[in-house]
């Protein structure tokens, strides 16, 4: 069924009626491609461009994507234990570099937890810096930046594009970006407001500080909680 067109957009809007998602459409138009699910603007991207992305755990199709498409370099981070021993493990291509670093609206220490399902499962790759998500006596202490910071840590000037699934931790970033002298031109987050004491308000609240400093939205995804937004005018 879920291969079906009409199952997503259904679902979504069944979603929004019952108030467990927003209601968001694309304000802008551009041609968008996709990489493992992820829908960004290519027509400004190239060798040259800087790519972060944040949340590795044992995913890095889009990283990969993007390094075969375009021969960028791409920033990944993750400060987990299992992401730092899984990436490790894998043979990839020089153009992909690895950072164990966390991110955060301020630089410091960020207390992270392992993710349990609602089950109660503990999960093997993804944690949260949220505690009503995570099992609060499961937790590791991260080092953790905000994006200005890694960009003077990196040297770098810009940042065309940040991807970011991290487990709640998004509101954080982005909520650092208020300070940020460059902003991303591009960012695409995963939003998780259906976790326990966030709320989709938290979500809106985010977006509302994300278009007063010049975004917005180009690209909803089928579930309703993965949004494009690009920076107008640059």
């Amino acid at each position: 069924m879920k291969r079906q067109p009409w199952f997503w957009p259904l679902k979504l809007f069944f979603k929004r009626v019952s108030g467990k998602e927003l209601w968001l459409k694309a304000e802008v138009k551009f041609d968008t491609v996709k990489a493992s699910g992820w829908a960004f603007i290519a027509e400004n991207l190239d060798r040259n461009s800087v790519i972060y992305s944040r949340g590795v755990g044992d995913s890095i199709e889009f990283d990969l994507d993007l390094i075969d498409r375009f021969g960028v370099t791409v920033y990944a981070f993750d400060p987990t234990p299992y992401a730092k021993q899984w990436v490790a493990n894998q043979n990839l291509p020089e153009h992909f570099i690895f950072k164990p670093w966390a991110a955060s609206g301020a630089d410091g220490i960020l207390r992270l937890y392992r993710r349990v399902n609602r089950s109660g499962k503990p999960a093997k790759a993804m944690w949260t810096a949220e505690g009503g998500a995570g099992d609060s006596s499961d937790f590791i202490d991260a080092p953790a930046y905000t994006v200005h910071t890694i960009m003077e840590k990196l040297q770098h000037q810009r940042v065309d594009l940040l991807k970011m699934d991290v487990e709640g931790a998004e509101y954080g970033i982005l909520e650092g970006l208020q300070s940020a002298d460059h902003l991303p031109k591009q960012l695409l987050v995963e939003f998780h407001h259906r976790f326990p004491g966030v709320g989709k308000q938290r979500t809106a609240a985010c977006i509302r500080m994300l278009k007063a400093l010049g975004y917005k939205i180009f690209d909803v995804s089928e579930t309703g909680r993965e949004i494009g937004f690009t920076l107008v005018g640059e």
